[in-house]
């Protein structure tokens, strides 16, 4: 069942599951929400093992309103921070993001701080407005024109704005020390045509923690979402307790 908080001023849609910790929280990907196959896969798992779950849709996202030229790193964390603090009744937390979602999770982990009791990255994409886009895609982005790509997802393109493009410039973690020490886990396809595996490996390096693992899974391509890639996620989010 879809609520609705109100976070900085703006209505976001979230789902909850009442339970023991520590508390899941789901992070999706970039025009993603929560009503997809994976984070649907993680509420009922932690459903059918009575364990605090919550999902949401960022502003402009799915089932939360607003416009989706206006979303960027910086506001989507604001919001998915607060959620955490707001409507969950554990103190440690699990995030667990996808794609764009795991470059999110990274900045909700440091703000969040002590309470994270670990990460889990499905093709984490952190920094991708830097590794992800031409020069000259960059330089229309720096312009403040919007870049439209094909999707492989669906009919329509995939919109980067310039707003998103120039918060995420301003939010990148792989070129520094990243100051996290909850145990990590890295899930990668290496089929993935839209994330390098070696940014999963970058990510590894660069995070502070001693306790990061990443799986390269042979033939995952990057949504991860065969029936055999939810088990592995499955299994790993029972380790992080």
């Amino acid at each position: 069942m879809t609520d609705l908080a109100e976070i900085a001023g703006r209505r976001i849609a979230y789902s909850h599951n009442a339970g023991s910790g520590p508390a899941v929280v789901f992070l999706p990907g970039y025009m993603s929400d929560m009503a997809g196959g994976k984070a649907t896969a993680v509420f009922d798992w932690c459903v059918g093992h009575r364990r605090e779950c919550l999902l949401l849709d960022y502003s402009g996202c799915g089932e939360s309103p607003g416009d989706f030229a206006d979303g960027t790193l910086t506001r989507w964390c604001e919001e998915v921070v607060g959620l955490a603090h707001e409507k969950l009744a554990n103190e440690r937390i699990v995030l667990v993001g996808s794609s764009m979602g795991g470059w999110l999770m990274l900045l909700a982990a440091q703000q969040l701080g002590e309470r994270v009791a670990g990460l889990v990255g499905i093709a984490a994409a952190p920094d991708f407005t830097s590794w992800g886009y031409s020069d000259e895609q960059k330089a229309q982005l720096a312009a403040g024109e919007t870049v439209l790509e094909d999707s492989a997802y669906g009919p329509d393109p995939t919109p980067t704005h310039a707003k998103f493009w120039a918060d995420g410039e301003g939010q990148l973690q792989l070129g520094q020390a990243i100051a996290l020490d909850c145990p990590v886990r890295l899930l990668h396809g290496q089929l993935d045509a839209d994330v390098p595996p070696a940014v999963s490996l970058q990510l590894a390096a660069a995070l502070r923690s001693e306790d990061v693992q990443v799986t390269l899974v042979k033939g995952g391509d990057h949504r991860l979402s065969r029936e055999g890639d939810i088990a592995l996620l499955l299994h790993t989010l029972a380790q992080m307790r």
